[in-house]
């Protein structure tokens, strides 16, 4: 039984929206991993909508800066900075003047939401 896993660079699955470029690292879908683990980029002037994740999120910048804004408030991240976001809260990222870059993880099977339409739930690509 062989129980290492690797999951090639060149295996990489990319997911692109408006707002940024997810590209999974790991997941259910690849790799066999319970959580599953993705880099976000997004450049200047490409804010992703308000919008919620049904479960815990945690996101360490890797570079460049962004402000998050969480149920209204916001606050700036700087790369090596950590948010942890509640399940359901509203959540927006901006990205700072010369974009970012951030791993993210939660759990397997989150799904997002726009505000008022919690029934209208997205899978995420990303973290299948």
């Amino acid at each position: 039984m062989h129980l290492l896993r690797i999951v090639r660079s060149t295996e990489s699955r990319r997911s692109e929206t408006p707002a940024a470029v997810m590209t999974t690292l790991a997941s259910p879908g690849q790799g066999g991993a319970a959580a599953p683990i993705w880099k976000v980029e997004a450049t200047a002037g490409t804010a992703g909508p308000v919008h919620h994740i049904d479960a815990e999120q945690v996101w360490t910048v890797l570079h460049g800066t962004a402000t998050v804004t969480v149920e209204g408030a916001g606050t700036d991240l700087d790369a090596g900075d950590t948010i942890v976001i509640p399940a359901d809260a509203a959540r927006q990222l901006t990205p700072g003047p010369e974009g970012y870059a951030a791993i993210v993880t939660g759990p397997a099977g989150m799904r997002a939401y726009m505000p008022g339409a919690p029934d209208k739930k997205i899978d995420l690509a990303w973290a299948a």
